[in-house]
């Protein structure tokens, strides 16, 4: 069996589908509204549990210990927990999640709960994350398909990343403005409204494939890593992914790097910034590209992600590496077209779980990236590790391309 051949651009399904046609599908706004309500929830925890901790301990190493705990469930998260959306009906276990983590929010913003109670709610709450974006991303291929998904996928993309630094902003005001228990009554609210936008506008579906006989805990993470590494298209789409490792690796640099270039705080922030503009910028153009040729160009910007960090080597200045960083961030849009397809390449039956541990395989890459970039910062100058990054990067990158390449003109 061999796979069907990417369309021509002659073909009326290879033309880009508009943002228009994407929202006149009311299923997808319904399920929109509700992403917004959970990214801006996951932030607004994280800044009022941190504000919290720090006011109740004065302690600012608690402080970041209490942010870095956001992180650590997702990568328990991801193989452990993702299957379970392919174990029970997808929308069902997004409203679960949604108003567990409800629930779970109000909970610590009870006054005087001890702070390791905070901390192991906290831990829950992420953990919920998991399950909640594995039966989002298996969901939304059945809601939309062909390159309307692929575009609903990108205004998700871009909606994540927004609604992130919304959540940061407003969680800031609401906490300055109300305190950090109050802050997380508003966070908690954001979960019961977007499980309330669930119920009320999305569909229930029954799962693909038999119901009499759904797969355990082990078989079902088992399966699904079969299946991802077992298939070399797959493989190489995860190898693509995690070449983010070495681009990201820049926002833990920021700060030694504008102190090298000769800049304060608001240089570190317009250089974290300079990545992820950069991206949404590159994903909004990579839409109007049909969707062959997005694939195509998949290889090619892949390494253009690393190329430009190379350019670090010769201390250009401030605005000189923020331009860099930004065309570094404006090809890190293929990882748009390497997520979307790896999920229409993973049966519907096991996308859950696949998609959990696709996540976890670019998270763990990226803490890795940032972690050894600042060691190697310790020794060498930062510059220098930037490049570094960027050279290796655009090694690995160029293999997984090439691999992708070889294994698309094979039998599966």
């Amino acid at each position: 069996m061999t796979r069907p051949a990417h369309p021509s651009s002659t073909d009326p399904a290879d033309q880009p589908a508009t943002y228009g046609e994407v929202f006149g599908v009311a299923e997808f706004r319904w399920l929109w509204l509700a992403q917004l309500g959970s990214v801006i929830g996951d932030q607004l925890a994280r800044v009022a549990l941190a504000v919290l901790v720090f006011d109740r301990t004065g302690s600012a190493g608690l402080s970041a210990v209490t942010y870095a705990l956001t992180f650590l469930p997702d990568i328990v998260g991801g193989p452990l927990l993702s299957g379970l959306a392919d174990r029970y009906p997808r929308r069902r276990l997004m409203i679960g999640c949604d108003v567990a983590r409800a629930v779970l929010v109000a909970l610590m913003a009870i006054p005087g709960a001890s702070l390791w109670i905070l901390c192991v709610l906290l831990v829950a709450v992420q953990l919920l994350a998991s399950p909640f974006q594995s039966a989002r991303a298996a969901l939304l291929p059945s809601i939309l398909s062909g390159d309307k998904y692929v575009l609903a996928s990108s205004v998700s993309n871009i909606t994540g990343q927004a609604s992130q630094l919304a959540g940061f902003v407003t969680g800031g005001t609401l906490v300055a403005a109300f305190g950090a228990g109050n802050a997380l009554l508003a966070d908690a609210v954001t979960f019961a409204l977007s499980a309330v936008l669930l119920r009320l506008g999305v569909r229930e579906r029954p799962l693909p494939g038999s119901t009499d006989a759904r797969p355990g805990w082990w078989p079902s993470l088992s399966a699904g890593a079969r299946l991802v590494w077992g298939d070399r298209q797959l493989r190489y789409l995860v190898a693509l992914a995690c070449v983010a490792g070495f681009y990201v690796s820049i926002e833990g640099l920021a700060a030694p790097y504008a102190a090298v270039v000769g800049g304060g705080p608001a240089a570190v922030g317009i250089l974290l910034a300079a990545n992820p503009a950069g991206q949404m910028v590159g994903m909004l153009l990579l839409t109007r590209a049909a969707p062959a040729r997005r694939l195509t160009l998949m290889g090619p910007l892949a390494i253009g992600s690393c190329a430009p960090l190379i350019g670090c080597i010769a201390e250009p200045g401030l605005w000189v590496t923020v331009a860099l960083w930004f065309v570094s961030g404006l090809c890190a849009s293929y990882q748009l077209a390497a997520s979307a397809a790896f999920v229409l390449n993973v049966p519907d039956a096991q996308r859950g779980q696949a998609f959990g541990l696709a996540r976890t395989a670019l998270i763990v890459s990226q803490g890795i990236g940032v972690l050894v970039a600042g060691a190697a910062a310790d020794r060498w100058a930062p510059s220098l590790v930037v490049a570094a990054a960027g050279i290796l990067g655009l090694l690995v990158a160029a293999g997984a391309a090439y691999g992708y390449v070889g294994a698309t003109r094979q039998p599966a």
